[in-house]
């Protein structure tokens, strides 16, 4: 069965050239959330809209998120019941940074329990809104695996990443990790 993908983006939403619009205009198994200020993110509503769509697209769902909306993740792992296969957690900002944005509101301190899912964080080495020391903290709290991928910057439309061939290869390593995870073992797969 192939997993339903549901894209999380950061403040703003992602552009035409970002690679998850460019993967949701090319996947029919991808598609983005809808139902959020894009502009003046609210935690606790993006936690909501992000429980309502989970539910909707039932616990195959896969989360690949970019930037504002890991910590969505983050915040919401940390209240919600509800099961997801997986998460791919690309360019985590650290809610603490100058480079932060302040119409961002609530998502400081991010959750930090360990995840019932399989994760991937994926972190660039000159990431201006968060180094690879704060990836790290957050990847080993979440229990998820850590991919630096070098000095790509945010890891966004600004990096020219395109279609980022990369980052799908990341995601099916991610799948495959989660097909051998049962429902019951899936907050074991990435203990170290």
């Amino acid at each position: 069965m192939t997993p339903s993908i549901l894209l999380l983006p950061g403040i703003g939403n992602s552009g035409p050239d970002h690679w998850q619009t460019i993967w949701a205009h090319n996947d029919a198994s991808m598609e983005s959330i809808r139902g959020q200020d894009w502009n003046r993110p609210v935690c606790a509503r993006w936690v909501e809209n992000l429980e309502v769509a989970i539910s909707r697209a039932g616990p195959d769902t896969v989360l690949v998120a970019h930037s504002l909306g890991c910590l969505q993740v983050a915040h919401w792992a940390q209240c919600s019941r509800t099961l997801v296969r997986a998460a791919l957690l690309v360019a985590v900002p650290d809610p603490d940074r100058s480079t932060f944005p302040n119409d961002a509101q609530g998502f400081s301190p991010p959750g930090l329990r360990r995840f019932a899912f399989p994760s991937t964080v994926i972190a660039s080495s000159n990431d201006p809104y968060a180094d690879m020391d704060y990836s790290q903290r957050c990847a080993d709290a979440w229990g998820s695996r850590l991919v630096n991928i070098g000095a790509q910057g945010h890891i966004n439309s600004t990096s020219g990443l395109g279609d980022w061939p990369q980052g799908r290869a990341l995601l099916r390593e991610l799948l495959t990790i989660s097909m051998r995870a049962t429902p019951d073992s899936r907050s074991t797969v990435h203990k170290r």
